[in-house]
């Protein structure tokens, strides 16, 4: 077995404390696989996560869904386990046994108690390497997944963002449904997933996380044990940066009670310097329950329930987008005050106490976000996948702190340009018609 070619504290940066990246190490086998852990020895719990560094964006139109469908079938047995040996391995300790399917990552992961670390890594292990792929699995779940698909397809909140999404990233894998489609999900093939499992499923092509009341070379050990023989293997995969489409689409859909409204423009991504602000922006634009958003169309003039915008960032991309639901007869209303709240603020600066209140809630949603050793599995996966070091509580304080009311003014005076808007309505529209120059009254 291959042995770590390197294995160190991260460095503090100059504004980080020290004290709190002492606690996180990071460890490469000889194989590309990284290990990184965050030492919580004030808990009892453990969080590990495997992590795959494609999702579905990587998929071709043939292959839509692919990815999520591994992500089900590793679960329905191993050469070691069936699926229900798999669920009770981590249910009889207490723990949870989770995954997920993102457009750029797929991760297992399991919540234990510390004495129980060994067996819950075993555990994964065994999903990420061992999965059989049975033909008489695989046709059970295409049976599951497309009861999934019409699940999602019932939920005028998801079917609104999705059609949005296909139409904003049109003709790009970011466009497509993390699920698949119908019409994909059936033409999978045992042949089809195990090539494209062997692709993806490669040490180089992996991460292993942690955080919680475990010391790091325990992790690198039991990682070493499982992990180190596997051999590279080059995938090679390079998505371009997506062009963006600013269509508008109004979906009828009569049985529908509400009308429901996606808007939405072309932001910055991850990597961004920019993130901070935009981050900043998506709090006062409609971050919250003092958000002009919600103030303005639920609180004032009584038109939602639920109104919000949301910051949807990825590697090369990014998406800011608005959301809401209210009735066929005040769908234009909706969308007009929308576009007076995002007008305003391209117009002029965010007032100091407004600007104030925003940071303090953004700083606040943060600290408390990463109080469970699973946020911080996530958060420490994360920036070591998009920025290859990480980046403690004290540099992302001071750099919100940093952002003004000159660099929010800079973004929406780019980004909120109506030219730029994609808008979806979908509902019983009984006739309405929103045009590009609704956007830009």
């Amino acid at each position: 077995m291959s042995n770590p070619v390197s294995s160190a504290a991260i460095s503090p940066t100059p504004t980080s404390n020290a004290p709190e990246l002492q606690q996180i190490q990071r460890t490469v086998l000889g194989n590309g696989l990284t290990i990184i852990s965050e030492r919580m020895p004030h808990v009892r719990s453990v969080t590990l996560g495997i992590w795959v560094l494609n999702g579905s964006r990587r998929e071709t139109a043939e292959q839509n869904g692919i990815t999520h469908f591994i992500e089900h079938m590793v679960f329905k047995g191993t050469s070691h386990r069936s699926a229900e040996e798999i669920a009770r391995s981590v249910d009889s300790i207490g723990g949870n046994l989770d995954a997920f399917t993102s457009k750029e990552n797929v991760c297992f992961s399991a919540k234990v108690l510390d004495e129980h670390v060994p067996l819950a890594f075993e555990v994964l292990a065994d999903l990420v390497l061992n999965p059989l792929f049975r033909e008489e699995d695989i046709v059970r779940e295409q049976g599951v997944i497309l009861q999934e698909i019409k699940m999602d397809e019932d939920n005028p909140d998801y079917l609104v963002h999705e059609i949005f999404t296909q139409n904003f990233w049109k003709d790009h894998p970011l466009g497509r449904p993390i699920l698949g489609t119908k019409e994909t999900i059936r033409q999978l093939r045992q042949d089809k997933l195990l090539d494209y499992y062997r692709l993806c499923f490669s040490p180089d092509n992996l991460l292993i996380a942690a955080a919680g009341n475990f010391e790091h070379e325990r992790l690198v050990e039991l990682a070493t044990h499982w992990f180190a023989a596997m051999k590279p293997v080059p995938n090679g995969h390079r998505n371009a940066p997506p062009a963006t489409h600013a269509r508008i689409v109004m979906r009828n859909k009569k049985q529908l009670e509400q009308v429901q409204i996606c808007l939405g423009m072309p932001a910055q991504s991850l990597m961004s310097e920019d993130r901070y602000a935009w981050s900043v922006l998506n709090t006062v634009v409609g971050g919250g329950m003092s958000s002009r958003l919600f103030q303005n169309i639920r609180e004032r003039q009584g038109l939602a329930y639920a109104v919000f915008s949301d910051l949807n960032p990825y590697s090369d991309t990014g998406l800011f987008g608005v959301y809401a639901g209210t009735s066929n007869q005040t769908v234009r209303q909706v969308v007009d005050s929308i576009i007076k709240e995002l007008r305003g603020l391209r117009r002029e600066a965010v007032p100091a106490e407004e600007l104030r209140r925003a940071k303090d809630n953004l700083k606040g949603s943060l600290m408390l976000g990463l109080e469970s050793t699973g946020a911080r599995m996530s958060n420490l996966a994360r920036q070591q996948i998009y920025f290859g070091r990480f980046i403690g509580m004290n540099e992302l304080l001071e750099r919100i702190e940093r952002v003004t009311a000159e660099d929010v003014l800079a973004i929406t005076s780019a980004a909120f340009d109506p030219a730029h808007m994609a808008l979806t309505v979908l509902g019983n529209l009984n006739g309405l018609r929103i045009t590009r120059a609704d956007l830009a009254a």
